[in-house]
């Protein structure tokens, strides 16, 4: 005999479901919505964007990371720009950039701001040969210099 096709189960949708607003005596602290998101990978909020190139970039995936969910990059670009998106997300890691876009002092105001407006960032540490920070410029210095 075939095995049957489809699962035989009750199916609920958004329409189905009415939650009344009332006290509850669980505290949101006491609340895990932790889930799996591969046999590996777990996710502290089952929350995925979709990897649609209208949907999921580097800015979305780094925000719902923050959150505790994953954002999946899509594939309609060029390696190159995937590997590009993929390392925005992971140099901000738990909101820390752990390996900083970052310029020397004899660099000029213009290469920053072309760095500035490729990666959406609003400042730039300016850091010596040795990497030690040396000062921050942002956008706020550039506005007072035009």
């Amino acid at each position: 005999m075939e095995k049957e096709r489809f699962l035989n189960f009750e199916g609920l949708t958004f329409d189905d479901i009415l939650l009344i607003p009332e006290k509850s005596a669980i505290l949101p602290k006491e609340v895990d919505v932790s889930t799996k998101f591969s046999r590996n990978i777990d996710i502290n909020i089952p929350l995925v964007s979709a990897a649609m190139d209208t949907v999921t970039e580097s800015r979305l995936a780094v925000a719902i990371a923050r959150e505790g969910g994953i954002g999946i990059i899509h594939k309609n670009m060029s390696i190159e720009e995937q590997t590009e998106e993929v390392d925005k997300v992971k140099r901000s890691e738990s909101g820390v950039i752990v390996e900083p876009i970052s310029l020397s002092p004899e660099k000029s105001v213009g290469e920053a701001i072309e760095l500035m407006a490729k990666y959406h960032i609003s400042g730039i540490p300016i850091v010596n040969k040795e990497k030690r920070l040396v000062g921050i410029l942002t956008n706020r210095d550039i506005t007072f210099l035009e």
